[in-house]
């Protein structure tokens, strides 16, 4: 928008509409400023608090996988099951953790470790337990077994070849 020229002839009071002027647009943009971080801040305490409430349910949602697991699959039990996940999923949770993922010790807990010859890396070969996430904030590492190639030999940095 283009200033309006005043008919103000004293350069003085030009002067000081000017720095007003100035001063009014520092302080609306240090409020916008303000406004976005308090909204960026509200964000930050809501991803939180949901993350917390996952965390908490993540012991629920085993126990219902494991009921489905070893249970006759009743119309009841396969609504709560299904009714559960939906809505935990609708809040961002996450699963991951199958058979053959690559290896990742940042989202994987390797409960045990097997040696093959075959095996070019670590591969995830069984998921003992699953693991969460919301967004790109881990709950919950996988539990997994892993095969992987045989450790160089005088490699010290790797130890002796055992299970874990």
């Amino acid at each position: 928008m283009e200033k309006e020229r005043l008919p103000v002839t004293d350069l003085s009071l030009r002067h000081l509409l000017e720095e007003r002027t100035d001063d009014l647009q520092r302080v609306k943009a240090e409020y916008d400023n303000y406004r976005k971080q308090v909204r960026r801040d509200r964000m930050a305490v809501r991803e939180i608090a949901v993350a917390n409430v996952l965390r908490t349910l993540l012991p629920v949602l085993d126990a219902v996988d494991r009921t489905c697991q070893h249970e006759p699959i009743t119309p009841g039990l396969h609504d709560i099951a299904d009714t559960l996940r939906t809505q935990l999923g609708s809040l961002g949770l996450q699963p991951f953790g199958e058979k053959g993922d690559a290896f990742d010790p940042a989202f994987h807990d390797a409960v045990a470790h097997h040696v093959s010859s075959d095996a070019e890396r670590l591969v995830c070969t069984q998921i003992l337990r699953l693991g969460y996430r919301v967004g790109e904030h881990l709950l919950r590492p996988a539990h997994v077994e892993v095969v992987g190639p045989p450790r160089p030999e005088g490699d010290p940095r790797l130890g002796h070849d055992r299970e874990i």
